[in-house]
């Protein structure tokens, strides 16, 4: 074993008996356009690279324990892009998917893709069917992969069917609760997430996840994603365990002050 994994060995052992690890990850894997740049390589090698990324970060939540993992891959706005960047990051979908799709439900990772389906190539559309069929009986680790996702539309759209179910009478308006809302977003089924991580330095939220990251601990990183590591999660998830998680309450205090 090299000095390198033995170092990596003592960081998830100090994070495994720092406290609870948290049982859903969010994260907005930024940086790989700037990655690329900075090499004189084209984006699309960066892109690349940050699947590499993708895969350590994986790992790293199940040698953790973490539950859920939501990955922010490709925001609606991204449609925006030149044609060929967005064409080569339908490719890589679909590449990921072949390369990936075995080893994930043999480790027991459940994939389910969050967004909008209607605007992936049919290539792209026939591979998040395929590997969220291959991985469907995973129970370790639940990854969501959003893709043509955007948090607005995505609340738009529960509003919209929590508006059809008053108009057909099953739901009075009076009557509707978070968590009728909250089942009719995409990320039903998952927990808020308790730790929302953005690579790359930039401070904002980009449009993810903005009814469940409400008290979510944000972790941000000047590390660019396709150099996002092992250590870099784990040292994520210690800076969570350092805080003291009050969702808006006040701490207690005994008699003498403390």
């Amino acid at each position: 074993m090299s000095e390198v994994e033995r170092d990596l060995d003592r960081l998830l052992a100090e994070v495994q008996s720092a406290g609870d690890v948290p049982a859903h990850v969010a994260v907005i894997m930024d940086g790989n356009g700037r990655w690329a740049g900075e090499r004189g390589l084209p984006r699309f090698m960066g892109h690349r690279e940050g699947m590499k990324a993708v895969r350590r970060t994986v790992t790293a939540c199940l040698d953790l324990g973490v539950r859920h993992l939501t990955l922010y891959a490709f925001s609606k706005e991204n449609w925006s892009r030149p044609a060929e960047e967005v064409a080569a990051l339908m490719r890589l979908l679909s590449e990921y998917v072949e390369r990936d799709r075995s080893e994930l439900a043999e480790k027991g990772v459940r994939v389910s893709v969050l967004g909008d389906r209607s605007r992936l190539s049919a290539p792209a559309r026939r591979s998040v069917e395929s590997i969220e069929t291959s991985t469907a009986g995973g129970g370790e680790l639940a990854l969501n992969l959003a893709i043509s996702y955007g948090s607005r539309d995505e609340i738009l759209s529960a509003a919209r069917t929590l508006a059809r179910r008053c108009v057909a009478g099953d739901l009075s308006p009076d009557e509707i609760a978070p968590e009728d809302f909250e089942a009719a977003l995409f990320t039903a089924g998952s927990p808020d997430p308790d730790l929302l991580i953005r690579t790359s330095g930039e401070m904002r939220v980009s449009n993810f996840l903005l009814w469940q990251i409400a008290y979510a601990e944000i972790h941000v990183t000047p590390v660019l994603w396709p150099d996002f590591g092992e250590r870099d999660f784990y040292e994520a998830v210690l800076d969570y365990q350092r805080r003291e998680r009050r969702f808006g309450r006040v701490t207690p205090v005994s008699d003498d002050g403390v």
